[in-house]
């Protein structure tokens, strides 16, 4: 069970990467294919499938994660019987996500999002639920054994096969209007994840032997109750957030109607709407591969760390968690701040794009902080937290769309989201810094990766006017190489810097924390987060 965190952390985190570079190129793919409007029909459809994907997984992928990181710890029968309850949970609730979505497509499409042409998509992609709760079961099973591959092959090969299958219905099959292609882009995301869950499956068959033995399985310690006090809170939570947000993402395109009733109506509306959800955003989000990874990892550690009470090594991983994520977003912001309109422009061939890319590339920061977060409190039992937080900022959010878009359009938009992502920020790292008993650190964790970031995209500024010849009139390889140029000398002093503010300390922290656990081959009861200093 004790593999190499290290080797852990950079499996999970090379693979996530590689996954988000043939996502982003799907996007690329999908947004040429689609065209504005239909990418705009398509993050429409994604509106609403989220929500049932919320109902079918948010819950059970949680509670897998720490419900069997603590029975793993207690014994194997009682591990294995939590395992058999948590699955019998997951189908339950895939199954009823997929009814509901299946019988709900009609009236969602005409009357949630004002075109039926999304109906099929609608349906056919409600087919892979049950297999993605299943999913969700297994791959908290293996991350509580710290084991990663399976969920990294797994996951590869769901990529593999999605594109595959889009390609061939969008290059050689018959779709001939903008409905079919999202219909056949949906289909195959269903597919994908059956076979996923097979993958996993299979893999569970020779995981289950060294986990449990030949151990029968055992009613755990209170099994229901526990259960519950997870699953209720992130799946009531999650699902009304995402009833929410999807409320949202529908009053949208209506809002922007209304102001660009002279420039396009509802056309216009749904183009933009498809350049800042289609385009934009998932660049944006892109890098958090790098620090989602950690957040995966650091789950069970800090299950394992608040329960047991080890003060000192809670601490240490939240503060290195919080320090690592500001280092990581400040200079992921720069980089948008800098790039982003050439980047959109290379990508999409959309300066609309590039312009969000912009704006809200200073926000990445608080973005990213705050899902590291999230995971954080969750992990530490603060479901209901998470909960209040993201209602509250779901209500704020929905009305701001009302109030903002019909007047000033997509930079409303814009303004909302900046406002939203400062709100549930702040108020989750309150709150985690209030449970966990850790003092407030500013400079470590903002202050030192903001002045690296600023010094950074000054230097990024200076770059991008010496590049500026290959970037306005080159071939595609050419403008393709000045970015890379751009954005590794960016990062090249943005690490120069942040180095001796923090960041080569943590590095060696790290470093010395794994090398201490391969000589001293701890047991994860006495296993600590050597190799921490104080505050600076």
């Amino acid at each position: 069970m004790g593999q190499s965190y290290l080797k852990n952390a950079a499996l999970l985190t090379g693979a996530d990467v590689l996954l988000r570079l043939a996502g982003m190129g799907l996007r690329i793919y999908l947004a040429n294919a689609l065209g504005g409007e239909g990418m705009g029909l398509y993050q429409l459809v994604l509106a609403v499938y989220a929500l049932f994907v919320t109902l079918a997984t948010a819950g059970v992928s949680v509670a897998a994660t720490r419900l069997m990181a603590e029975e793993l710890a207690r014994g194997r029968a009682q591990a294995r019987g939590m395992l058999v309850r948590l699955a019998g949970t997951g189908l339950l609730l895939g199954a009823a996500a997929m009814a509901a979505q299946y019988g709900l497509a009609g009236a969602a499409a005409r009357w949630w999002l004002g075109d039926v042409r999304a109906a099929g998509a609608l349906r056919v992609s409600a087919f892979g639920m049950p297999w993605m709760a299943l999913s969700a079961v297994l791959r908290g099973f293996f991350i509580a054994r710290r084991r990663v591959e399976p969920n990294v092959l797994s996951q590869l090969v769901e990529q593999s096969v999605r594109i595959g299958i889009i390609w061939y219905a969008l290059e050689w099959g018959n779709a001939p209007d903008v409905s079919a292609r999202c219909t056949a882009v949906l289909a195959a995301t269903a597919v994908s994840e059956a076979v996923s869950a097979c993958i996993l499956l299979l893999f569970y068959r020779g995981e289950a032997v060294r986990a449990f033995g030949a151990e029968k399985a055992r009613r755990p310690a209170d099994p229901a109750r526990r259960l519950w006090e997870i699953l209720w809170p992130v799946e009531g939570g999650r699902c009304l957030a995402s009833a929410l947000h999807t409320a949202e993402n529908m009053l949208v395109p209506a809002c922007l109607t209304v102001c660009l009733l002279d420039a396009g109506g509802r056309s216009a509306a749904v183009a933009q709407y498809g350049s800042l959800k289609g385009m934009a955003l998932p660049l944006l989000t892109f890098p958090f591969g790098l620090l989602g990874s950690l957040s995966v990892l650091l789950m069970p550690e800090i299950t394992q760390a608040h329960i047991r009470g080890e003060r000192a090594r809670l601490d240490c991983l939240l503060d290195r968690m919080l320090r690592l994520t500001g280092c990581f977003s400040a200079l992921a912001g720069a980089l948008f701040w800098v790039w982003g309109e050439p980047l959109a422009l290379l990508l999409y061939h959309s300066q609309e794009a590039g312009f969000y890319l912009r704006v809200l590339g200073p926000a990445m920061p608080l973005m990213y902080l705050e899902s590291m977060v999230d995971g954080a409190m969750k992990g530490m039992g603060e479901q209901k937290a998470v909960f209040r937080y993201s209602l509250w900022d779901a209500v704020l959010r929905i009305a701001g769309v009302l109030l903002l878009l019909p007047r000033w359009g997509m930079k409303g938009f814009l303004w909302v989201i900046l406002l939203s992502s400062a709100y549930t920020c702040q108020m989750n790292t309150a709150r985690l810094l209030h449970v966990s008993g850790l003092k407030p650190r500013l400079w470590r964790w903002l202050g030192a990766p903001a002045l690296a970031a600023l010094v950074s995209a000054g230097a990024g500024e200076g770059l991008r006017t010496l590049l500026a010849g290959w970037l306005g009139s080159g071939s595609t390889p050419t403008r393709l190489a000045a970015l890379c140029v751009g954005g590794f000398g960016m990062a090249a002093v943005c690490l120069a810097v942040q180095w001796p503010l923090g960041l080569g300390e943590e590095v060696r922290a790290i470093l010395r924390t794994e090398k201490s656990r391969r000589e001293r081959q701890k047991s994860p009861e006495n296993r600590n987060c050597s190799g921490h200093r104080g505050e600076n």
